[in-house]
This record gives structure tokens, sequence and C-alpha cells, in this order.
């Protein structure tokens, strides 16, 4: 029979595990205390102009020109919405915005998620020449001019959707996130699928991307929240104000404030292009916020399981 040894000195730190109890040092308390006012005051920096946006938008055109709106609204106003929500062509580019960014998200989310799975095979024939010349475009590009004359005038898209939506179908970075998630896939499940018989399509659409809700919801984010806040595409290749998107209008509306501020030197109708342009844009962000919560548990999850090779 072996006695145990009670000269032997307990195991603190085993003990402090079982039982739940952690003495912190004091460098750890200080850098909570450190990494915690950090946040606070990046948090801070980050949420006032969008605060400072919505007591613009609430507020009147002449405290708005005196600068005395900062985080509260002051005189309420709700008159500016009511100018806004009567302007037809507001809602025709909102509603253009809406459909650009719908069929440019679908377009780019199939090209990607094709591409990437294909590209995440070791046995694809040229995978290294295909790679490549996805990666050479992170570096290098046609130019402005170039672009715009094989856009406008060889392939004839001038004042159409596919200008739009086309060009930016594909962002390399995007890709490469999701190669590396469909490389780390487990491959026993597409070889059980195969004895099943499914074939690569049905392997791809049945078992792949029903499996892959995070970094596809993650992907989706990007592209929509990119094809959102795009304008200069629009602005580059079409001139019919029925087809622009909203942030064109939101863009040609600040130009035009600009102008009639220089020109009345702060007078009446800059205050009323001010307080037009808080509301404007408070409407055009105001659907991202919304959706985001709902795709947010995806984000971390879906970037840190394509980035990450095990």
């Amino acid at each position: 029979m072996v006695t145990e040894d009670l000269s032997r000195k307990p195991d603190l730190a085993h003990v402090r595990r079982e039982t739940g109890v952690i003495r912190e040092s004091l460098g750890y308390r200080v850098f909570r205390v450190v990494n915690v006012t950090v946040l606070l005051l990046v948090c801070a920096v980050t949420l006032y102009p969008f605060v400072n946006l919505v007591a613009k938008a609430f507020s009147s055109e002449g405290h708005i020109a005196a600068g005395e709106v900062n985080l509260v609204p002051r005189g309420f106003n709700f008159d500016t919405f009511q100018v806004v929500f009567a302007d037809e062509l507001f809602w025709t580019n909102y509603a253009n915005t809406v459909l650009y960014t719908i069929v440019g998200t679908a377009i780019a989310m199939a090209i990607t998620s094709t591409y990437a799975y294909a590209l995440s095979k070791p046995h694809l024939k040229g995978r290294t020449f295909f790679v490549g010349i996805a990666v050479f475009t992170m570096f290098f590009s046609g130019g402005l001019i170039p672009n715009y004359i094989l856009i406008a005038s060889y392939l004839g898209w001038r004042n159409s959707i596919l200008a739009v939506v086309v060009p930016g179908a594909l962002s390399v970075f995007n890709l490469l996130v999701m190669k590396s998630f469909f490389e780390n896939f487990p491959t026993e499940l597409e070889e059980a699928a195969a004895i099943d018989g499914l074939t690569t399509y049905g392997i791809f659409f049945r078992i792949v991307l029903p499996l892959s809700k995070a970094v596809l919801a993650t992907m989706t984010l990007f592209y929509a929240v990119g094809h959102w806040n795009s304008w200069f595409s629009a602005f580059l290749y079409m001139d019919d104000k029925s087809l622009f998107p909203v942030t064109v209008y939101l863009r040609n509306l600040i130009a035009a404030a600009t102008g009639t501020q220089e020109i009345t030197d702060g007078g009446e109708a800059a205050q009323v292009a001010s307080n037009i342009q808080a509301v404007t844009m408070l409407l055009t962000v105001l659907p991202i916020i919304c959706l985001y919560p709902f795709i947010q548990r995806y984000f971390v999850s879906g970037v840190m399981l394509g980035s990450v090779k095990g």
C-alpha cells in the first residue's frame, strides 16, 4: 500500500483551476483597464459621425448653420423628410440601388464560390496558373481609360446595369478567403456523397454550400456593402438620372450644396441643402445598419475559418 506524501505542497495553480478562482496579476489588471479605455475611445470616435448625422437629420436648418447641433437634435424638424420622400427621383434611385445590390451580389457570389471551390482542389490541372491570374489583378489593372473604352465602346454597356455589376463581380481577397475555407472542408463528406452517386455539381450545391453558411454570409455582406456604397461606376458609365443609384443622387446633392454654399456664402439655400444631405445619408445607410445584426454572428467565424488553414 502506497501512503500519500503529506509533506508535499499542494499545486496552488491546479487548485485555483479546479475551484474556478484565478488571481489576476497587477499587470493584467492594468492591461484590461487600458484595453477597455482604448476600445471605448475607438467606439466613441466611430459612433460620433453617425450620431451627429442623425441629430442633423432631425434638426432645423438654422441650428445646423449656427453649428449648434452635436449629438442632440436642436429644433426638431420633420419637413425635410417630407421633401425627400416627395422626390420621385430619390425613390427611383433608391430602387436602382436595391436592384444593383441584389443582382451584383448574386453574380459575385456565384462567380466567387464556384471559382474558389475549383481552386481548392489540388488535383485541378493548371491550378497555379488560375490562382496566379487572380492574384495578378490585385497588383495590376488596365487603368481607367482602357476600362472605360472597353465597357462603354466595345461592350456597349453604357447606361446598362451590366456596367455596374460585372466589372467588380470578383474580389480576389474574397476569393482567397473562400478558397482557404473550402480547402479545410472535410474530404470525407465529399467522398461519401460521391459514393452515394452525387456528381461534382450535386456535391457542391447539396453538401458543400449548405455547410458553408458562415463564409457565404460573410462574403455576401462584403459584396452587398460594396455594391450599396458604390457610386463611381454608375457616375462614369451612366448619364441617365433615372438609372443612377442613390449614392450618385447623394453625390450630386452634396456637389450642388457645396456650389450653393459658395454662391450664397452660407445663406438659407445652403442651410436647407445641408439638412437634406443629412436626411438622405441617413436613409441611405439605414438598410445596411438594419441588415448587419442578422449577419454579424457569421462575420467573425466566416473570416477566421477562411483565413487560417489548419
